[in-house]
């Protein structure tokens, strides 16, 4: 029991490790200059949709209300009955000078529902320059202008965003999705960038339409369960760069209860397993609080354990509150939320050891390697 302790220890020591270093670029990255772009050509935003989510009317008003001077909205629905068409009406009348297109078309493609609507949208883009985003995205204003000068840096092929966790409802599901996304994704993604890491995250994928003609078209990962990482791959094949803007949308959390989240979350730590097993497998050592809880455990309450868990504890809080205030996020690191989101992921973590096939909206999906072949 004492070795185990000792482990458990040392494992809740390397998180914190890992974690701070981590926050650090967080923060580095949100207080950074941010450049400019050398020019403002036309954009076409393609915005594939599937159903109404709390939220989601103000997650895509941001996108008619951007700074930029001539850019295309490009709406995608499968479903005629889809309820989110109402709200588009609703953006539509408010915003009458926004150039909008919407594609209403149930033809599938292949496996991956959103990669098949958003074939179906291509044929509406106006314009060279294409930004696909998720639904439900947040964007301030100058979030073309940030994503537009990262694409025009030499040697880049395309442009993803980091992103945040809004709640979506007042329930602890939402609030813990958000603690995750905020407290671990978010420093952990640059900490995997700094380390060499080139990862495209889906809710916005920048490139040209040229550069996705070379690439072999969205028609190369319409059998992905993760199209936006396969795409990246491809990209990066074919001797391209993948660049971070530096805007840092957010998205929202919609889940309303347990159930939901844990659905949710498990798709993902299912498809990163399958994408990157070795560095999936090391990423629980992120846990830290839960290492140091087992530590306490194994060592039957010893008093070095108890230092170690308030370390460990003000490491997180302190952390979270460094996050929030270099984001202006809403105050959300709660001891306890901290806590009990490690003993969570844990769970997941474990959970998705069990099986490949994920629930993406009803539709069941094996999680794939994503591999492809260097050109």
């Amino acid at each position: 029991m004492h070795i185990l302790a000792v482990i458990a220890a040392l494992c809740a020591l390397v998180g914190v490790a890992q974690l701070l270093v981590g926050t650090r670029l967080a923060v580095r990255f949100a207080h950074a200059l941010a450049p400019a772009p050398a020019s403002r050509p036309p954009v076409s935003v393609l915005k594939p949709l599937c159903g109404v989510e709390p939220l989601t009317e103000l997650a895509l008003e941001s996108f008619f209300l951007l700074d930029y001077p001539d850019y295309q909205l490009v709406f995608g629905v499968q479903n005629p009955a889809d309820p989110v068409l109402g709200v588009l009406e609703t953006l539509r009348a408010r915003h009458p000078q926004r150039d909008v297109a919407v594609v209403v078309d149930p033809t599938q493609h292949g496996s991956n529902r959103k990669v098949s609507n958003l074939i179906n949208m291509l044929q509406a883009a106006k314009h060279e320059t294409l930004v696909m985003s998720d639904a439900d995205i947040h964007v301030p204003v100058h979030f073309l202008d940030r994503v537009l000068a990262a694409l025009q840096e030499p040697g880049v092929g395309l442009v993803t965003t980091l992103y945040t966790g809004l709640p979506g409802t007042p329930a602890l599901a939402s609030l813990l999705g958000a603690c995750q996304i905020n407290y671990t994704f978010l420093p952990g993604a640059l900490l995997a960038r700094q380390l060499g890491r080139q990862d495209c995250l889906g809710v916005t994928m920048a490139l040209s339409k040229t550069m996705l003609a070379e690439i072999g078209g969205l028609a190369a990962v319409a059998n992905n369960l993760a199209d936006d990482q396969v795409l990246g791959r491809l990209v990066l094949a074919h001797g391209y760069k993948l660049a971070l803007a530096h805007v840092i949308p957010a998205t929202t959390v919609p889940e309303a209860d347990f159930p939901a989240l844990f659905r949710h979350e498990l798709r993902w730590a299912r498809t990163i397993r399958a994408l990157v097993p070795l560095p999936y497998a090391a990423s629980v050592l992120q846990y830290s609080l839960f290492w140091a809880v087992l530590a306490l455990v194994f060592a039957g309450g010893a008093v070095w354990s108890w230092l170690l868990l308030a370390l460990v504890f003000t490491a997180r809080y302190l952390a979270a509150r460094d996050i929030d205030t270099a984001l202006r996020l809403p105050k959300s690191g709660a001891l306890w939320l901290l806590l009990l989101r490690d003993l969570v992921s844990a769970i997941i973590y474990v959970t998705s050891f069990i099986g490949r096939h994920v629930d993406w909206r009803g539709q069941v999906m094996h999680a794939d390697s994503g591999k492809v072949a260097p050109r």
